[in-house]
């Protein structure tokens, strides 16, 4: 099992908002309510990732910031070390610097930028974590990051990604997620837990090598507070519609019950699974938070 024992740590996915000054105050809501990183996506139609961490970095100082994650084909790995640096520089050494190989193809036909099969893809992620890897650990960079190195936050599902994810990175997210089979492209739903369980003892075979393996992420799509699960499924249906019940219930992308109810389940998903990093979609920012609060620390 992998470290069942790692403490919990917490963070929200800015998805929307509407203005300067509702990002601010979501960033430092979400600082007075516990949470312990404040993502942004990179997907055309919501944030640019950096403009928006460096606005968090001014109004809070204990979250660090995250980006949840870079679509690495959007990306030079030059210009990414720029944005990257500097960010770290004016949030005092706060960044983690989350990548992935990316799945709509549509946002690149849109920013007229190739598509690339799957396996080229991850050979792009595989070079731009290598260039900048180089060029952040470079003394002659300019600007220089704070931190030494930046930690590095890989997301994806499939070997390749999660074998780099177990040479290079501080964390492997686990998206838990595929392509609809017939659906629209970028389409997507969640693996069973049967699956995600095999992935993440995948992760770990891949770093048994390492002193110290990745710490696992994952991300939560829905949370509601409930005195009758049962009757919640309904809602849980759309995420997983080839689910049975008990594997709706038992997804830790999924949370209902109570507060405390919330954090037995989290606790169980990290016995099982190895998540103890745990990141949640704004809109559940607040449903959340009392989760957080009840877990804070352990």
């Amino acid at each position: 099992m992998s470290s069942p024992e790692k403490p919990f740590r917490f963070g929200v996915n800015m998805v929307s908002f509407d203005s300067g000054e509702e990002f601010r105050r979501r960033c430092r809501r979400a600082e007075e309510q516990g949470y312990d990183v404040i993502h942004v996506p990179d997907h055309l139609g919501m944030c640019a990732p950096f403009p928006a961490l460096a606005a968090a970095a001014e109004v809070t100082e204990r979250p660090r910031l995250g980006t949840f994650v870079l679509n690495a084909g959007f990306w030079n790995p030059a210009l990414l070390a720029r944005e990257a640096a500097t960010v770290d520089q004016l949030s005092g050494g706060r960044l983690e610097l989350g990548l992935g190989a990316g799945y709509v193809k549509a946002e690149h036909d849109k920013a007229g930028l190739p598509w690339l099969s799957p396996g080229g893809r991850v050979d792009h992620l595989e070079h731009t974590v290598a260039e900048l890897t180089r060029l952040l650990a470079d003394p002659e960079h300019a600007p220089r990051p704070v931190q030494e190195p930046v930690p590095l936050l890989i997301g994806g599902n499939g070997d390749r990604v999660l074998k780099l994810a177990a040479r290079t990175a501080a964390v492997a997210a686990f998206t838990g997620g595929r392509q609809v089979p017939g659906g629209p492209e970028g389409t997507m739903e969640l693996i069973t837990p049967a699956e995600l369980e095999e992935r993440t003892r995948a992760l770990r075979t891949f770093a048994e090598d390492r002193a110290e393996p990745p710490e696992l992420n994952y991300l939560i799509q829905y949370v509601a507070q409930t005195s009758d699960p049962g009757e919640a499924l309904e809602g849980l249906r759309p995420y997983g519609p080839r689910m049975s019940d008990e594997e709706l219930l038992e997804h830790p992308a999924l949370l209902l019950g109570s507060p405390k109810e919330m954090a037995e389940q989290l606790r169980a998903h990290r016995e099982r699974f190895g998540f103890s990093y745990l990141t949640v979609l704004d809109p559940y920012m607040d449903a959340f938070a009392p989760v957080v609060q009840e877990l804070h620390g352990s």
